[in-house]
């Protein structure tokens, strides 16, 4: 049957052109998301100084301009995931690039340049505007690139898409460096009297945040090319000859062109589906599976995201200049946080992703996943039970705490950042796919802003009875936090162990079918032959 061949044929497709292509133009939301998050932490030091005249920015302002786009983000993951199963994945997709592109800009455009009420309300509107995109880009992104490769490669294609990440941490520590060099020197960067910051300051963190659209701009165009998956237009459509066509066009594909050549006979209405979303049989089929998916993005969010809030506030300390002074350069200030993420990015980061790469198709993602938990646990163990020896005034020891703490963002990213990514894109039947990994990222994002909320208020000077909150690494806060976060790495072992199932080597449909090979509540249905999805068969029985 032709539906059969379309399927095993992109299983079975060689590497080409297509896909690779596919990877850029599915990771600039990834791309976009990574440099929103990496860039918004030089952004606000510049922001306290045009703003807030060198002083530290209310604690309450700071956790709410973070929050604020996580929660867009996990509200687009919901919404965008869901339309994506019920309108296609294409059309949702270029929604969601309009909605990163024109918030990005907007973002920069944030209206007021002397009240600081205003211009964080319009910014944050715009950031929780750009989180819907962003979010929206996640489930659409996985679903997209799982559906367009082959079984032996897949896990591969989607760390691909994902390492844009890494890409855009990169380009957003290079964008700030450079915005902040050339208006240094075109202002001569140094504080004005009695504390105010120069005037072009103004414009500077405006240009970092909009130069961000760009590279998702430039692949609007080819992503409004991209056809729509074969597995959404056969399994979810019922379009079977069109899902060829579709196919053939974009890649080569010759094992079902000449039955695609003759008139197709008039297509039979879509079979009803056997099950309903969030139906008792879904949760009886898939609810093991979401659960464990939704509930270790939510740990490894915990970390991650934490562990980048922690990285300025730590190096704070290892600075000559360190940065709560008033009297620092502001440009000077910005460009030590985004070049301490691209020292990070380049050698921690950035492999971490392409280690995945890699092994993900070798190793397995459970094995992976367990082993990030693992190395990331014992990291946080090691550096927060002795934290005052390392933070101590020797140099060799700071050194190694540096060493130490990269090593957790390359075990976050050769591990369950990456892999979390992977998983729910691979277990959910094609009608559920993007809404499933909708919701698991969603829980993610819930996990970052408990992460970076509660690390702002745990950590936060309560010295000053005028609230005016300096976040600062407080030895024994600091000790604290490691240990729960080691923790939490600890918990994600736990459910990736006992909950997680493995995908690797097996097709889409087989995943599919695994899970409805064991219901019992099949009998009235078609028989399932190994190999394909319960929509699959009952096509072919018509």
């Amino acid at each position: 049957m032709p539906i059969i061949k379309v399927l095993s044929s992109l299983d079975a497709a060689r590497i080409q052109w297509y896909h690779f292509k596919a990877i850029i133009v599915a990771g600039m939301g990834l791309f976009t998301d990574a440099y929103d998050l990496f860039c918004i932490a030089p952004v606000m030091k510049m922001i306290s100084h045009v703003y807030y005249h060198g002083d530290s920015i209310n604690t309450a302002v700071l956790s709410t301009s973070y929050a604020i786009a996580l929660l867009g983000t996990a509200m687009g993951q919901v919404v965008f995931g869901y339309l994506g199963d019920r309108v296609g994945r294409r059309r949702v997709y270029g929604l969601c690039l309009i909605i990163m592109i024109l918030s990005s800009f907007g973002c920069g455009f944030s209206v007021c340049t002397t009240k600081r009420s205003c211009v964080m309300v319009s910014l944050g509107f715009f950031r929780f505007i750009l989180g819907l995109g962003i979010g929206g880009d996640y489930p659409l992104s996985a679903t997209i690139m799982s559906e367009f490769a082959n079984k032996r490669t897949r896990g591969a294609f989607i760390a691909a898409v994902f390492s844009m990440q890494g890409l855009g941490i990169l380009v957003s520590s290079a964008v700030t460096m450079a915005v902040c060099v050339a208006f240094k020197r075109g202002g001569g960067g140094g504080l004005e009297a009695e504390g105010v910051a120069p005037a072009e300051a103004d414009v500077a963190w405006r240009l970092i945040l909009m130069i961000g659209a760009l590279p998702a701009a430039l692949t609007f165009y080819w992503r409004m090319l991209m056809p729509e998956t074969a597995r959404y237009t056969a399994l979810v459509e019922n379009n079977i000859v069109q899902a060829a066509k579709d196919m053939q066009r974009v890649m080569s594909i010759s094992h079902f062109s000449d039955e695609t050549t003759m008139e197709p006979p008039p297509p039979p209405p879509p079979p009803p589906p056997s099950y309903k979303l969030f139906s008792r049989r879904f949760f009886h089929l898939h609810g093991r599976d979401l659960f464990a998916a939704s509930v270790n993005w939510f740990l490894v969010d915990v970390v991650f995201y934490t562990s980048n809030l922690l990285l300025s506030q730590i190096f704070s300390h290892y600075s000559d200049n360190p940065s709560s002074s008033k009297a620092e350069n502001i440009y000077d200030a910005a460009f030590e946080v985004a070049e301490l993420g691209a020292i990070i990015a380049a050698c921690s980061t950035i492999p971490g992703y392409w280690f995945t790469v890699y092994f993900i198709d070798k190793i397995g993602r459970v094995k992976i996943q367990i082993m990030g938990f693992f190395f990331m646990a014992v990291v946080y163990l090691v550096a927060g039970i002795p934290y005052h020896y390392y933070w101590s005034k020797h140099e060799q020891s700071n050194k190694g705490f540096m060493v130490l703490y990269g090593l957790v963002f390359f075990f976050s990213n050769f591990g369950p950042n990456t892999t979390t990514f992977i998983i729910p894109a691979e277990l959910f039947p094609a009608r559920f796919r993007s809404t499933c990994h909708g919701i698991s990222g969603a829980a993610g994002k819930l996990g970052a802003i408990v992460g970076t909320v509660g690390f702002l208020w745990a950590t936060k000077k309560v010295d000053n009875k005028d609230d005016v909150n300096q976040v600062y690494p407080q030895v024994n806060r600091m000790r604290v936090c490691f240990l729960i976060l080691g923790g939490v790495c600890i918990a994600g072992i736990f459910v990736t162990y006992f909950f997680t199932k493995e995908t690797m080597g097996r097709s889409l449909e087989e995943n599919e079918h695994e899970q409805d090979g064991n219901d019992d509540e099949s009998e009235d249905e078609p028989q399932i032959v190994h190999g394909q999805s319960s929509a699959s068969t009952l096509l072919q029985t018509r």
